[in-house]
């Protein structure tokens, strides 16, 4: 290999995607049990590489010459090869500096929490002092080695302006895991989460619903994989490159998620969205079809609507997981709080807004099988889905039309 990233588990990783977006180089993922770590570094068959978990420590032995900044974190996650010496350094450290200040994160004279106490918790650390922060506290279950437990953090430090979560609470697949009530703490400015699966992690959502600047681990994953590649080339990147690139992954990894009336072309648009701009399509509806084995109006009549809902939810959370796809719901997906949670994890939601003139009531949708139930439908319906939506698209063409206007602001083209 000539760059690229070494783990223990590593399928999911976005790195070459970035790398691809920075250069014309090979970027590979190399999976190492640690038994094997030695005989690597010691051969050392690369140019450059990025460490992930969990050998960001155990590599240090192996290097010559060792950044400040890594020293000081105890962890090294970039690596080059100088002509057969080895030289680290914590691209980290630069991410989450450039995460807490994409958030407008403060910590001079501020108070910070940083929830968790493992590696990433020590990069924290540095950036926070290094941000002028003095009033800092660790966080962590037991409250062990010089931590404060959460308990304590709700009880005493409720004046906190900046929060830091390093756990992996809310990662895939624990999705609806969060580590900490944001309530308790009322002063809060901003609240930055180092996980990127999903997207927006529950942590991430209540902030922003609670008017928190917020946002997840993407943007730092960016920012450290273009410092590590200003090393492996000794280059220095135009600034809004970071931005660029971000944008770009968002943007790809992003589910694009229809919401609106029944009849309003969610199914429609998002075939379209499938076939000519290649986001394949989940039909939530269609999946609770297949899971039950009968029609949706089959399912109302013979099993009731709640367990229609359910069946829903399931199917919602399933469609969910993941990016890069068109999620088609069910008129009433977005009536429970839940669902739209899910769907915002890894989505962007767009509201079908089409006239009410235009939709149609039909018998396989059984609560507007006529244009009396379908009109009060819309009444009730109509401030629902402008509150869960992100976009509202004006659905009153054709499907191609809407499927255009999508892309166009998904992608700012």
């Amino acid at each position: 290999m000539k760059y690229g990233l070494i783990g223990e588990k590593l399928s999911h990783s976005f790195s070459p995607e970035i790398h691809g977006m920075l250069g014309d180089y090979e970027y590979e993922l190399t999976e190492i049990e640690p038994d094997s770590l030695k005989e690597f570094m010691e051969s050392a068959p690369f140019k450059g590489i990025n460490v992930t978990i969990p050998y960001k420590s155990a590599v240090m032995p192996y290097l010559t010459w060792i950044d400040g900044k890594a020293k000081e974190i105890g962890a090294v996650n970039t690596v080059v090869n100088r002509g057969g010496r080895l030289y680290g350094y914590n691209t980290d450290f630069y991410g989450l500096k450039a995460l807490l200040k994409r958030v407008g994160a403060n910590p001079k004279g501020n108070k910070t929490l940083i929830l968790g106490t493992g590696g990433t918790s020590k990069t924290a650390m540095a950036v926070v002092k290094d941000m002028g922060g003095e009033e800092v506290y660790k966080v962590s279950r037991s409250g062990a080695d010089g931590a404060i437990t959460y308990e304590e953090a709700v009880n005493y430090h409720s004046d906190c302006a900046v929060i830091i979560n390093t756990t992996p609470s809310g990662m895939y697949p624990n999705v609806d895991s969060c580590p900490i009530d944001l309530k308790a703490f009322p002063k809060l400015q901003a609240v930055a989460d180092v996980v990127y699966n999903p997207l927006r992690t529950r942590l991430v959502q209540t902030a922003t619903e609670m008017g928190i600047p917020a946002e997840g681990g993407l943007y730092m994953l960016v920012a450290q994989a273009v410092a590590a590649s200003q090393h492996f080339f000794a280059v220095s990147y135009d600034d809004g490159v970071v931005d660029k690139i971000y944008n770009r992954l968002l943007r790809s990894k992003e589910n694009i998620v229809l919401i609106g009336m029944p009849s309003s072309g969610k199914s429609t648009v998002g075939g379209v969205l499938a076939k000519k701009y290649g986001k394949p399509l989940a039909d939530t509806d269609k999946m609770i079809e297949a899971a039950v084995g009968m029609k949706i109006p089959d399912i109302f009549a013979e099993k009731g609507e709640a367990f229609f809902r359910d069946r829903e939810t399931e199917a919602v959370k399933s469609a969910s997981v993941g990016g890069g796809k068109t999620i088609a719901t069910g008129g009433g997906a977005v009536l429970r709080e839940e669902n739209v949670r899910a769907l915002r994890q890894n989505g962007r939601l767009y509201f079908l807004d089409r006239p009410i003139e235009l939709l149609c009531p039909t018998g396989d949708r059984p609560l507007t099988s006529n244009t009396a139930a379908l009109e009060k439908i819309y009444k009730e319906r109509y401030g629902i889905y402008t509150k869960a939506a992100d976009v509202r698209i004006e659905n009153d063409k054709t499907p191609e039309e809407a499927a255009e206007l999508i892309i166009k602001e998904l992608y700012g083209e």
